[in-house]
């Protein structure tokens, strides 16, 4: 009797859905560090009484900004055409990478060591999401 050997169907995932979903994963661990920061003694005593680190407009300003980010990359990685669409994947995949490892690494404390790992896992996503641009899938017709 000769065993059959099964293959699991796969399917190609256009690289467009990878990058999306890529991007989608990373706002979700950002928005889980922020949650989990107000379980830090003090955290939230400091958001009432304006002594946190986003004391200024412009601080919070540039927060707002780097953190719409990903969630943009999200909408737009499905969005925009190929060439800008890799060129903006690398660029803001490359930013983000850098930043979050130094916030990472500027967050090295005893209650703030989950912060460490969630910048850990966010750069590993977004050096993915640079990989993944950067190896942009070549067509074989031209327009």
């Amino acid at each position: 009797m000769e065993s059959k050997k099964y293959q699991y169907e796969d399917f190609k995932i256009n690289i467009k859905l990878v990058l999306s979903a890529l991007w989608a994963s990373v706002m979700f661990l950002y928005i889980y560090g922020d949650y989990f920061e107000l379980y830090v003694p003090e955290k939230v005593a400091g958001l009432l009484n304006g002594q946190n680190i986003l004391n200024t407009p412009y601080k919070l300003l540039f927060a707002t900004i780097v953190l719409t980010l990903p969630s943009l990359m999200i909408f737009l990685s499905l969005l925009m055409k190929s060439k800008w669409n890799r060129v903006l994947n690398i660029s803001i995949g490359i930013f983000l990478t850098l930043f979050t490892l130094f916030v990472g690494v500027s967050s090295f404390t005893e209650w703030r060591i989950f912060y460490v790992i969630l910048s850990f896992l966010e750069s590993i996503i977004t050096s993915i999401i640079v990989w993944k641009a950067w190896c942009w899938p070549k067509s074989d017709y031209s327009v």
